[in-house]
């Protein structure tokens, strides 16, 4: 006798919202739950809520507000880092200050989107993170960019031996223009899997967590020259 096993799709990403607006985060836990590749585990109202949160329910990914009361989103990112290192964090924020998104970076963030994305955006953004990509609003990527070329005319020391290849470098470079791995994949004619070993190699190389933080690290050690 012979027992059929039917193969199942993809696990749903599992998502933790902490937003201190009530109707927002519950609009956007209504929204996001009726997303059958979306499930989400959990919500919080402010930081420390959403950190023991983030504990308990290990999700893939924290949809996490800028400012909160008890505490910033930016230092509930970092702890959520340092408790679930595997948990990718996007941050969703009506700012549009250049100091929230890199602060943002340097505590671990992938992504970042104003509250004025549409709830497919916010999906799709669920999804690339999840994947190991990063994701920030178009007019964040524009003042990224900036900043990169501000950054690269400073007096900086010189980076250590890193030994990254020519291969490598492409990639980053093209990643610094905030195109995605199957883009990426495209120009330089190779496999999206060989770009997501190429990152993964980047990030180590780097001891970074994420890829904006290495597209920053890379520009401001003027490792490869910003976009023009």
């Amino acid at each position: 006798m012979t027992t059929s096993v039917q193969a199942s799709g993809p696990a749903p990403v599992r998502v933790l919202v902490v937003d201190d607006h009530e109707l927002f985060r519950r609009g956007l836990t209504m929204l996001l739950g009726v997303d059958g590749g979306i499930t989400v585990v959990g919500e919080a109202g402010d930081g420390e809520e959403g950190l023991r949160l983030a504990t308990s329910t290990t999700p893939d990914v924290v949809l996490l507000d800028v400012r909160m009361p008890k505490g910033s989103g930016i230092a509930a990112c970092k702890a959520i880092k340092d408790a679930v290192p595997a948990a990718k964090i996007i941050m969703l924020t009506v700012s549009d200050e250049e100091a929230d998104l890199y602060e943002a970076v340097k505590s671990g963030a992938s992504g970042y989107l104003l509250k004025d994305s549409s709830i497919d955006e916010v999906a799709q953004a669920v999804r690339v993170v999840a994947d190991g990509q990063s994701l920030i609003s178009p007019s964040m990527a524009v003042k990224l960019l900036d900043e990169f070329k501000h950054m690269s005319q400073g007096e900086r020391t010189p980076a250590p031996n890193l030994k990254l290849t020519e291969r490598e470098l492409q990639v980053l470079r093209l990643v610094a223009t905030g195109i995605n791995n199957r883009e990426v994949a495209k120009r330089l004619e190779i496999s999206e899997n060989t770009v997501k070993n190429h990152v993964r190699n980047i990030l180590e190389k780097l001891q970074l967590h994420s890829r904006m933080e290495a597209v920053m690290y890379a520009v401001r050690e003027k490792l490869l020259d910003p976009p023009p």
